[in-house]
């Protein structure tokens, strides 16, 4: 139970860290907000990979944890109990972040929960989410590989920088998800948009994961494979 806290409680503090900060900085209206917005994101899971990733492994998003399950990496069982708990701490931090929005309504900017929607087609947003994800997950599966050695002291570092950069190309276009937990939680609170393309948002990043999880089997050495 307590790694299903663990993730809980990260991905609580990424959705609100991370949206909050797209929340503040108005998200989208300039490059500084993408940047900031991009940063906020990639710190928050740095924090958090150093801080449970020694009690749970810091997924902090189903799509990672679907990715790890199907690299044979955990159990069916983990990772189900895993995406419910990473939703819940993404709902609570979204209704967090709606509180403070909406008791003082003048001091927000953008949107009330910094929630995903395409900013073009569902068919671009899809595209964008699928290929972000793989990429994103594909860094996870690799970093975190035993094969590495004493590098994985760093694959907290490394995934969040990998964060920043797939942030920072995919706020453009859906506002970057690559993580459903953190797309369901805001959308429950935004409605409207965000709340009829979530599909996009779960879909996109599951199939993103699979597809990662099917290149890990083909790149990664004998000494992983169990």
């Amino acid at each position: 139970m307590k790694k299903y806290l663990a993730e809980l409680v990260g991905t609580f503090v990424l959705t609100l860290l991370g949206c909050g900060t797209a929340v503040s900085l108005n998200c989208g209206v300039d490059t500084a907000s993408v940047v900031g917005t991009a940063v906020a994101f990639g710190l928050a899971v740095v924090a958090m990979a150093y801080t449970i990733g020694g009690i749970s492994g810091c997924h902090i998003n189903p799509a990672i944890s679907l990715g790890v399950f199907l690299s044979g990496k955990m159990s069916f069982k983990d990772c189900g109990m895993y995406m419910v708990f990473q939703t819940i701490g993404a709902i609570l931090a979204a209704a967090v972040l709606y509180l403070l929005v909406s008791t003082s309504p003048e001091l927000a900017q953008g949107t009330t929960t910094g929630a995903n929607a395409c900013s073009g087609t569902v068919v671009n947003g899809l595209i964008a989410e699928i290929v972000l994800t793989a990429l994103f997950v594909l860094v996870v599966l690799g970093a975190t590989s035993k094969t590495n050695g004493a590098t994985n002291n760093l694959a907290g570092l490394a995934i969040g920088l990998s964060l920043i950069l797939i942030h920072l190309v995919g706020i453009h276009y859906t506002g970057t998800s690559v993580n459903p937990a953190r797309s369901i939680g805001p959308a429950l609170f935004e409605c409207g948009k965000a709340l009829e393309q979530l599909w996009v948002f779960i879909v996109g990043p599951f199939v993103g994961a699979a597809i990662a999880a099917c290149i890990w089997k083909v790149i990664q050495i004998d000494d992983e494979v169990k």
